[in-house]
């Protein structure tokens, strides 16, 4: 099989890729990746001497270059996107422009190319909405509720997939995950943050009190889970991928000051962003019962993990860090 994998030198897309040719050594997979501030090269070096395994740059904007690649590929995954909030609320116009016009041009791409590749959309529970404590999960029947301009950039991108399986037929499944953790997410994000702020002496930012609570999925669960879809799930339909790991923002960084052996004091609060949902979780039993997947690694020792290899691995954040003012 060939693969054309958006945003494949960021954070999910690369551990998808890595993990995809652990399991599949005979497929190809085309790395298609822009290299914004949110992918490096040096996340997927170690895969440059894969000979199943090709870089090409690009926007996914792009209608020509795109349109060659996904003409000779069989499944066409999508990971690029703009994805940090408080990015999408200073600028809404790169999400606009990323999450659903690019969106739409790889849609028509696989529409017209010779022979229409599957397509796996991957997407966001933040196109729910908020929760209360009380509510139940989120689901696959949940209704769309986004509230910032990142989820409903998201969102707009999930109706447009759906859109073009009903209309045009086209062979397409969507994912929609929970908060992802693991190595080689951006600094920007909260785990992350919070390690590498240890790390250089600083201290750890929770907007409000730090009572937001998140589901968590470590990363390699995640892709295990896309992969799943890929290979066993119903063509249209979409699967809720989540880690079954509700804390909120405090509590994730008491366990990171813990791992570390830092005093809690280390811990600051700011000012609350607009719109900050309160509350996301997943009820992942669809999944679980029609693709056969699970997460697999609990949430203390998926943070073990984490937090171990951002202190071995200064070498990648560091200048990460330093190149997005951090």
């Amino acid at each position: 099989m060939r693969l054309f994998v958006t945003g494949g030198a960021g954070f999910i897309g690369s551990h998808f890729i890595r993990h995809w040719l652990k399991g599949h050594p005979n497929d190809t997979v085309i790395n298609y990746d822009a290299l914004t501030y949110a992918g490096h090269t040096e996340t997927v070096a170690d895969l440059l001497d894969n000979p199943h395994y090709r870089f090409v740059a690009g926007d996914i904007r792009d209608e020509q270059k795109v349109g060659d690649l996904i003409a000779e590929s069989d499944i066409v995954v999508h990971f690029a996107a703009e994805s940090h909030v408080d990015r999408s609320i200073i600028s809404s116009k790169p999400f606009v422009q990323t999450n659903i016009e690019g969106t739409l041009v790889l849609l028509e791409a696989a529409k017209n190319a010779p022979t229409r590749p599957r397509f796996h959309h991957v997407s966001t529970d933040e196109v729910f909405g908020s929760l209360n404590p009380s509510d139940p999960k989120f689901s696959e029947s949940t209704p769309y509720d986004p509230r910032s301009p990142y989820s409903a950039s998201k969102a707009s991108s999930d109706h447009l997939v759906r859109a073009y399986y009903y209309t045009y037929g086209l062979p397409i499944t969507i994912s929609n995950c929970s908060n992802n953790y693991g190595a080689y997410q951006l600094p920007e994000k909260l785990i992350p943050l919070c390690i590498t702020n240890i790390l250089e002496g600083k201290p750890l930012p929770l907007y409000g009190r730090g009572e937001n609570i998140r589901d968590w999925i470590y990363v390699l669960d995640h892709v295990k889970g896309i992969e799943a879809a890929i290979e066993r799930g119903t063509i249209g339909e979409t699967y809720c991928l989540g880690g079954n790991n509700e804390l909120s923002n405090i509590e994730i960084a008491r366990m990171i000051c813990k791992e570390l052996g830092v005093n809690e004091d280390v811990i600051t609060y700011v000012a609350d962003r607009p719109g900050h949902d309160f509350r996301y979780a997943i009820d992942s039993s669809r999944a679980e019962h029609d693709l056969g997947w699970k997460p697999e690694l609990n949430f203390k020792q998926g943070l073990h993990e984490t937090v171990a290899w951002y202190r071995d691995n200064r070498w990648w954040w560091e200048p990460i860090k330093v190149g997005i003012a951090l």
